[in-house]
């Protein structure tokens, strides 16, 4: 079996393409979040919150793919905002559980276009956005799987 050499052009690196789609995607969500005072890393954790409210600080972390230093100063973020409340778990005090305000819960209606609005931008055909979707997650598996 031969082993493939890969090219050293920047037109020949998925790491560019990825990065180039990233970058543009996020700078589509920017001013449709902006309207909602979000910005995307408050909008993928209210996602969850609006799945799951009430969620352990720790759950959150888990589910979005971020370690406890990185939630913390994005929850309190959200607290300030009045989306949500923080709250210690009386079994376990070392444990903190997030809860959706009224507010929080309002803001899930006002976001409710957001996936359409985006899905627009995008310009895709419903097939080809789970092929480009499962492709992603399955690249995403392969490389947690990889890494120290």
């Amino acid at each position: 079996m031969t082993e493939t050499r890969h090219s050293l052009e920047l037109s020949e690196q998925l790491c560019f393409s990825l990065y180039t789609a990233q970058r543009l995607v996020t700078a589509a969500y920017r001013p449709i979040l902006d309207a909602l005072g979000l910005t995307y890393s408050q909008y993928v954790a209210m996602l969850v919150l609006w799945e799951s409210s009430p969620i352990t600080m720790g759950e959150l972390g888990e589910r979005l793919g971020l370690d406890y230093g990185t939630v913390t100063p994005l929850v309190k973020r959200l607290e300030a905002a009045g989306l949500i409340t923080r709250e210690k778990r009386p079994e376990d005090q070392r444990s903190v559980r997030l809860r959706l305000t009224d507010a929080g819960t309002e803001l899930r209606g006002r976001a409710e276009g957001v996936p359409d609005t985006i899905a627009e931008v995008m310009a895709l055909q419903t097939e080809e956005f789970t092929t480009l979707k499962d492709s992603l997650e399955h690249l995403s598996d392969n490389v947690a799987t990889r890494l120290p």
